[in-house]
């Protein structure tokens, strides 16, 4: 839930759309249109207002192909649209497209950059993003999206103390949900979870309720509390979500979670199957395949996994095409490690690697599988760069205490493992299990 904080800074520009243009038939332009919402969806007033100001934008640019200021308001309509349907593979490019269109008419718009700066990291095309918006950046110097977009491309590539700065910048110019969502991701990651919840309820504050983006930075904050070992906390903040947005689908999710930490997995897979069936949203099936075999439902569980192998694998290969499909291959190790597919694994780990050696993400992906594989030193070497920022994320440093307990750092293993649980004590399930014959003291 943490990732992928740049896809704030649209919202709240799309929600403003809404009413400005008026009725009609969808215009044919020469600019992608856009597709009806489903799954219940569709039935939302939101969607209403927004289907009426798209129409009335695809009319203006089909009336005047020249009207860039359209098009950015589409552009920027369609990358919130990806947002709310989770439909990143459509939207993203037809975003894309609109806004390549006003490039090439005004190649210093400094909204468009930023806009085309934001679906290159969504898409985790992070070098090339970061790339965009330093160009961008002296066009308007005062401007605080333009700071979100550095620091998100910071943060993606390892550059932590760039995103720091990046992010006190941001602070500076506007203190609101986007600045304060970063500032709380920033202490996440160096070791402060009390002071990113902190941030993370000032972001939450900051936000109109039932707008996405707030009730998305609120399912931000469930999740700090589910690391912080603080469960009740964080099932008010998905139950406020849900109220303050009906059919959420991460606040669905994130009720789900809470099941899980009960074992309540019958109840958990309702909740997931249910968040599955709104949004285009991998992490929904990744968790099922989890929770179909702690629930002895092992065809599920295969079926379950192969599906998100598909649904990420399609977008993972397009590095050196002059397209834009989505980076996926971290989440692909992962996914291919669920299925003891290990040097798959292995090789879409060292893939992300490639692109961006320094992000502590990556490094944990890439030592979490050479432990797997029992290449250890190279383990230990990769988790030691992981651990850079002092995070003291629950998952993290479980995992690097069993790599250092198999490297031979029994004690330092143990002390990790212990924080980690003490950290959050309904850490997953199967890496608990993994973890605790090392914490007994005759071992």
């Amino acid at each position: 839930m943490r990732k992928n904080l740049y896809f704030i800074l649209v919202g709240a520009t799309c929600v403003l759309l809404v009413c400005i243009f008026v009725f009609g038939k969808k215009p044919k332009t020469s600019v992608p249109s856009y597709k009806e919402r489903s799954s219940g969806l569709e039935l939302s007033g939101e969607w209403l207002n927004t289907k009426k100001a798209i129409d009335g934008l695809l009319a203006a640019i089909e009336q005047n192909p020249e009207d860039t200021k359209a098009m950015l308001q589409l552009s920027q309509a369609y990358i919130q649209e990806g947002r709310v349907t989770g439909d990143h593979a459509y939207y993203d490019k037809a975003a894309i497209d609109v806004l390549d269109k006003v490039l090439v008419k005004q190649p210093d718009n400094f909204e468009a950059m930023c806009c085309k700066a934001t679906v290159l990291l969504s898409q985790h095309h992070f070098s090339e993003g970061l790339a965009l918006a330093n160009k961008a950046l002296p066009i308007n110097p005062d401007n605080a999206f333009i700071y979100g977009i550095l620091c998100d491309a910071h943060l993606e590539l390892g550059n932590y103390k760039q995103a720091v700065i990046m992010a006190d910048k941001m602070m500076s110019v506007r203190p609101d949900i986007r600045s304060y969502a970063r500032v709380s991701y920033l202490r996440e990651i160096h070791g402060d979870l009390p002071g990113a919840i902190q941030a993370m309820k000032l972001a939450s504050e900051a936000g109109y309720p039932g707008l996405e983006q707030t009730e998305w930075t609120r399912c931000v904050l469930g999740h700090l509390y589910e690391c912080s070992g603080q469960p009740d906390s964080a099932q008010l903040q998905y139950k406020i979500a849900l109220k303050q947005r009906p059919g959420f689908a991460f606040a669905i999710a994130g009720l789900g979670k809470i099941e899980k930490i009960k074992s309540h997995y019958k109840e958990a897979i309702a909740y997931f199957e249910k968040a599955k069936t709104l949004i285009t949203e991998y992490s929904f099936s990744d968790e099922l395949t989890d929770l179909y075999r702690l629930n002895n439902e092992k065809e599920k569980a295969e079926k379950n996994a192969a599906e998100v192998i598909k649904m990420l694998s399609p977008e993972s290969d397009v590095e050196g095409e002059s397209g834009h499909g989505h980076y996926a291959d971290k989440e692909l190790a992962y996914a291919y490690l669920k299925i003891n597919e290990v040097d798959l694994a292995l090789k879409h780990a060292l893939v992300e690697y490639a692109r961006r050696p320094e992000n502590i993400d990556v490094c944990e992906t890439v030592a979490w599988v050479r432990f797997k594989k029992n290449e250890i030193n190279d383990a230990n070497i990769l988790i030691d760069k992981a651990l850079k920022t002092g995070s003291k994320n629950p998952v993290l440093l479980c995992r690097a205490g069993l790599i250092k307990i198999k490297a031979g750092k029994l004690e330092q293993g143990r002390q990790l493992i212990k924080t980690a649980l003490e950290t959050n004590p309904f850490l997953d399930i199967e890496l608990r299990k993994e973890a605790a014959p090392f914490l007994a003291t005759d071992k």
